[in-house]
């Protein structure tokens, strides 16, 4: 072995021990059960779970950082962190501005409506009637979903879900459009036990965790962590964990 190529294994060597010793910096925005959120003090929930068994699998010590949603993609590329894991949703605008792993969930927008209604939207097309009264959240998926597609709807803006929860309980509106996790946390919360999502995925969006662009190593050892979680049973032990309800996995 020359000398050269043996100071290049050095190198290598010594940046590979750096990666492993330093921790892995993963912002999340902890308001978004079941997959973030705050429990007993501490960041709880299915990307919370990811994480860690993401660091057990690459040999990488992991720091959760709590921030709000809005600051994680300014966080990420300015370097103050080196992964989103926080429920984010594969679209073209942020695949202009992050590097996307493969996807680890499917998932997608829902109706939710009061118990009242069931018959009256027990069909598929019954939200596409003009007049239905819909509930949405400015800058979401869902809004856009309902700018797009319900266009004879009457629409109306709710700043987060227990505002629309109120306005389906007080007849403001038929229905409250928003993403599976929204829906997904119905099935376990007694005090909106008489609010009940239809359940029937109005779009398809896939799940997935962020880098830098041209972090490839990074986003190569997390698909590497994630295809052993497929395939060992890891990721579907923590979606069962945490979601009372059956997903799609990709």
């Amino acid at each position: 072995m020359t000398r050269k190529s043996l100071l290049a294994m050095l190198l290598l060597l010594g940046s590979s021990m750096t990666m492993a010793a330093d921790a892995l910096r993963v912002g999340l925005s902890p308001d978004y059960p079941p997959l973030a959120f705050q429990q007993d003090g501490q960041i709880v929930g299915v990307e919370a779970d990811n994480a860690r068994a993401v660091g057990e699998i690459i040999g990488r010590k992991i720091s959760l950082l709590s921030m709000p949603f809005e600051k994680l993609m300014p966080a990420l590329l300015a370097g103050e962190i080196d992964v989103i894991m926080s429920g984010f949703s594969v679209t073209g605008e942020r695949s202009a501005q992050v590097l996307f792993t493969d996807s680890y969930m499917l998932v997608g927008q829902m109706a939710i409506l009061h118990r009242d209604k069931i018959a009256r939207f027990a069909q598929p097309w019954s939200i596409y009637r003009p007049g239905v009264r819909v509930g949405v959240e400015p800058g979401t998926t869902g809004a856009a979903y309902a700018e797009r597609e319900l266009k004879e709807a009457e629409v109306k803006f709710y700043q987060d879900s227990a505002a629309a929860f109120a306005g389906l309980r007080a007849d403001e509106i038929d229905l409250y459009i928003h993403d599976a996790p929204t829906s997904w946390q119905l099935a376990t919360s007694r005090e909106n036990a008489d609010l009940i999502s239809l359940y029937s995925p109005m779009t398809e969006e896939m799940l997935a965790w962020a880098v830098r662009p041209g972090d490839d190593v990074l986003a190569g050892e997390l698909n590497r962590a994630l295809r052993v979680m497929k395939t060992n049973g890891t990721l579907q032990y923590i979606l069962n964990r945490w979601i009372p309800v059956r997903v799609e996995v990709r």
